[in-house]
């Protein structure tokens, strides 16, 4: 095919390309019109490839060469940045995959909190169970990290900075997240067993440290950041549940597919969770250890709860009716 028969033939295509092309290149998105981008871009492609092995004109092959180029740009940069993705998962993704997983969510919740309950009132009653979970070293090292005579009562090592402890807040608290949320490829067992261990974890030494005394320095000092952190340890289990749930019972999907399908909202429900993680590790580093009167504190924990309430129940709701 002669040159100028295949540029006649081809020019509308091209046209189109670069109109929708300076639309992405000057982000003035039009969504139903630039879904035909990717169609386009593999013509023009071969467009390109036909130029190039027929010998046509250095300037026309010049040409597409640019306008591939700029079209594998637009194809492979991505949608989102950073910052707007965050805000899209917490604004709308997150809420939602709350929502529509309600069932392992409440179970993983239940295997946190009942037993933590359970034996925060059993160490209350008899301060020595919680030598059943640590050794008298490790509970040494808990009464001294919440001693009423520490300058910085739950800081589990001198920092030089609150923002040491916020690195650490987060490598710890993720830690245990991700730990939550990964049990659930042992068809669940492994979330089930980290939650119910961190649940009674957590009540004995709430539980001991308030028969001791400790409790006036222990209760202020979590209550800020434990909405957070402790709905986001239980989510994360809730995803390993969800993970469990296409490995155990999973339909009329084969388990791998299954596996698949779940896992798309797990890692929604684990993402979100941990910037919830992140956001109790700047308030437990920032604020906690700080020297606000009690009830300051009480009240910001009890706001904590009740927005954290609201924002599952209402958050990203428009986008659910669509």
């Amino acid at each position: 095919m002669r040159q100028q028969r295949f540029e006649h033939q081809h020019a509308a295509d091209w046209a189109r390309y670069r109109t929708l092309l300076e639309q992405l290149e000057q982000r003035r998105r039009r969504g139903a019109e630039l879904a035909e981008f990717p169609g386009l871009h593999r013509r023009v492609c071969a467009h390109y490839a036909l130029a190039r092995t027929r010998g046509y004109t250095p300037g026309l092959v010049a040409e597409l060469e640019q306008l591939v180029r700029r079209g594998h740009a637009q194809l492979h940069r991505p949608t989102l940045r950073l910052g707007a993705r965050a805000l899209q998962l917490m604004a709308r993704d997150f809420p939602r995959a709350l929502r529509r997983h309600a069932a392992p969510l409440w179970l993983a919740a239940a295997l946190l909190f009942v037993p933590m309950a359970a034996m925060a009132l059993g160490a209350y009653h008899d301060p020595g169970l919680i030598l059943t979970l640590v050794d008298a070293e490790q509970l040494a090292e808990l009464e001294a990290l919440y001693d009423p005579a520490r300058d910085h009562p739950g800081q589990v090592r001198p920092a030089d900075s609150d923002l040491a402890m916020f690195g650490f807040y987060v490598r710890n608290n993720v830690g245990i997240g991700f730990r939550s949320f990964a049990g659930g490829v042992l068809f669940g067992i492994g979330s089930v067993v980290i939650l119910v261990f961190n649940g009674l974890f957590i009540g004995a030494a709430a539980g001991h440290l308030s028969a001791i005394g400790h409790g006036i320095t222990f209760w202020p000092f979590v209550s800020s950041h434990a909405p957070f952190e402790l709905s986001a340890i239980a989510i994360c289990g809730g995803a390993g549940l969800l993970l469990g749930k296409a490995l155990f019972a999973p339909g009329r999907l084969p388990r791998l597919a299954a596996l698949r399908v779940n896992a798309r909202d797990a890692l929604v429900l684990v993402a979100g969770a941990a910037l919830m993680l992140v956001g109790a590790a700047l308030i437990e580093a920032f604020w906690s250890a700080g020297a606000a009167p009690v009830a300051v504190k009480y009240a910001v924990g009890a706001a904590g709860w009740t927005l954290l309430a609201l924002y599952i129940a209402l958050a990203g709701r428009g986008d659910d009716a669509s």
